[in-house]
């Protein structure tokens, strides 16, 4: 994965809850397994009409809106526990995800996928998504080693929690295996160290 330390970019703002992993990669382009390919299709079945032209009132065909960070309503992920969203939400080129709760299964897919889930507090995505959409030009500062997301006009700022352990691997681009090669030294002291103790016992 890519290194995720600290990002300031742009925002696009999708206030709606209860966003379910159908809608952000409907099942029916679930069957290829490699992870590319997907952001093509990401909502779909609201960027696109059933006549398959783009939907000109969504927000991501919308030329105002830019950026590698969605904001999107509260229970962003909910439904079922398909990694493809994640995928496709990688693919098509967010690293981060803000909501007030994401569920829990798409948080962790996620993480394994290399985008980050920044949750905040009802107020502050309140504030968030008013101020993109009064200034879509609006810079959002996501600061991963220090936990804290910025509006960058505004100065107005809070902390964001995440496991420390997901959090290591974002900010050096491991995935779980690269984590255990990175602990290779480690790993190794500690086998020898109980093997010593088997013996003196």
């Amino acid at each position: 994965m890519d290194k995720f330390v600290k990002l300031t970019d742009t925002a696009i703002p999708l206030p709606i809850e209860n966003v379910d992993t159908d809608q952000i990669i409907p099942a029916r382009f679930l069957k290829a397994t490699s992870r590319e390919g997907f952001g093509e299709n990401l909502f779909r079945d609201w960027r696109y009409t059933k006549a398959g032209s783009p939907n000109e009132d969504f927000v991501l065909n919308n030329p105002t809106y830019t950026g590698q960070i969605l904001v999107a309503g509260d229970n962003f992920g909910c439904g079922s526990s398909r990694e493809h969203a994640a995928w496709a939400l990688h693919d098509y080129g967010f690293k981060v995800v803000v909501s007030s709760f994401f569920a829990d299964i798409f948080k962790g897919n996620a993480l394994n996928n290399g985008v980050l889930p920044v949750q905040v507090s009802a107020n502050f995505l309140t504030e968030l998504l008013y101020t993109i959409e009064q200034d879509p030009k609006t810079e959002i500062e996501v600061d991963l080693e220090h936990q804290k997301i910025t509006i960058k006009n505004t100065g107005s700022s809070e902390d964001f929690e995440i496991n420390s352990y997901k959090k290591t691997c974002l900010i050096n681009g491991y995935d779980d295996i690269d984590f255990l090669f990175s602990n290779t030294k480690e790993i190794e002291q500690f086998e020898k160290n109980a093997k010593l103790s088997a013996v003196n016992n």
